[in-house]
């Protein structure tokens, strides 16, 4: 093997549980290759984002255009929408006519955090849903016209990965999550029957998509919404794990790799996980957030899964230089033989601007992993 690999080398060498000549580092979703993220054009992230994108191995998000509206589907429903500013935030109301049945959804978002909040969700009740589901299914269809620009700006340096939701990501983010909870346990059959026609219209949206332009990896969300404690492993079993199957097949189909992206406590559902077929797994928090430790993880899916993880980013933001260095050594202790790992944190900052103190920890988690993550 070459002493040194490219970041691209060295990221599928990972994945695909193969020899590397040393740990790669991802810093997730700060895409030091993808000029048009937030953080590569605000001012106060410059000099991290110049360091991440000379000593870090490239995960860059990127996500193709395209046409879809609402409920996995092209079709434009009638839509009003207002903006607004209420005190420090500035929202968005929405409101859509499903068929004579007015459906409301609030968005707020501030200048200082880059992130949008959803404080009204579209769905109220499952008389809401089925209003929603009810609007004509329309294939979606994708817009790859950008894709030479992100392809020469990762280059070696890294991977593309693009994210795709699973059912149940979609359906339960129709409602305030505890109410969305409380339908998947009181309305089975409900529920499912809204995943199974999400689901269809997913695959054939997947299909589209992946003919369209096909990328190196996929995050695939939503195992986290059907995880405890929110639902018991049985809602893992019968909501996630099937649908996921048909995903993760699709994907390798079209020779992409499958990453699921699941927060939290992932102990009881980890075998399915597994048996899903997914080429890695993300974020593997440890607890308290979690419920596993990285290096249970580590021996459970050895030879089986790629992990992604798991640097808790309240780490990076609130503690202190000792504190990282010290974490980043003990995740290679627990996760670097053998391969199959990247490290990474679990989340990015979002805070505009960029904390001095956070700027710091993520150098010395990047300095720190360099250090100890050789082969």
């Amino acid at each position: 093997m070459e002493k040194f690999l490219t970041s691209r080398q060295r990221l599928i060498n990972a994945i695909e549980k193969k020899r590397t000549d040393r740990v790669p580092v991802s810093t997730y979703e700060l895409c030091a290759r993808n000029s048009y993220s937030f953080e590569n054009n605000e001012p106060s992230y410059s000099g991290l984002m110049a360091f991440i994108k000379e000593n870090t191995d490239a995960v860059t998000m990127w996500d193709l255009g395209s046409n879809g509206r609402f409920v996995n589907s092209s079709y434009s429903p009638d839509v009003k929408i207002d903006y607004g500013d209420e005190g420090n935030y500035h929202v968005q109301h929405l409101a859509l006519n499903a068929n004579g049945r007015i459906l409301t959804q609030t968005l707020k978002w501030s200048d200082n955090v880059k992130t949008t909040w959803n404080v009204e969700h579209i769905c109220k009740n499952t008389n809401d849903v089925d209003a929603l589901m009810n609007l004509p299914y329309e294939p979606v269809t994708y817009n790859a016209s950008d894709y030479a620009r992100i392809s020469a700006e990762t280059g070696d340096g890294g991977i593309i990965m693009s994210s795709v939701s699973d059912p149940a990501g979609t359906a339960i983010d129709f409602m305030e999550f505890g109410d969305a909870t409380v339908w998947a346990l009181t309305e089975p059959n409900h529920f499912q029957s809204v995943l199974d026609e999400l689901h269809r219209r997913n695959m054939i949206n997947m299909k589209n998509m992946l003919e369209t332009q096909t990328v190196d990896l996929y995050r695939i969300c939503g195992a986290e919404y059907v995880t405890p404690p929110y639902l018991p492993p049985s809602c893992f079993e019968k909501f996630e794990y099937p649908y996921l199957c048909d995903i993760v097949g699709l994907l390798h189909k079209y020779g992409a790799k499958a990453r699921i992206h699941c927060h939290g406590k992932i102990r009881h559902v980890l075998d399915m996980i597994i048996a899903t077929g997914a080429d890695a797994i993300d974020p593997c928090e440890a607890p308290p957030d979690g419920d596993i430790t990285l290096s249970e993880i580590k021996e459970k899916t050895a030879g089986k899964l790629c992990i992604f993880g798991n640097l808790q980013l309240k780490l990076l933001e609130c503690g202190s230089t000792d504190e990282v260095r010290e974490y980043v050594k003990n995740c290679m202790l627990s996760a670097k033989e053998g391969g199959g790992y990247v490290i990474m944190p679990t989340a990015a900052p979002i805070d505009i601007p960029l904390s001095p103190k956070t700027e710091a920890n993520y150098r010395t988690f990047i300095n720190t992993a360099l250090e100890f993550g050789r082969y």
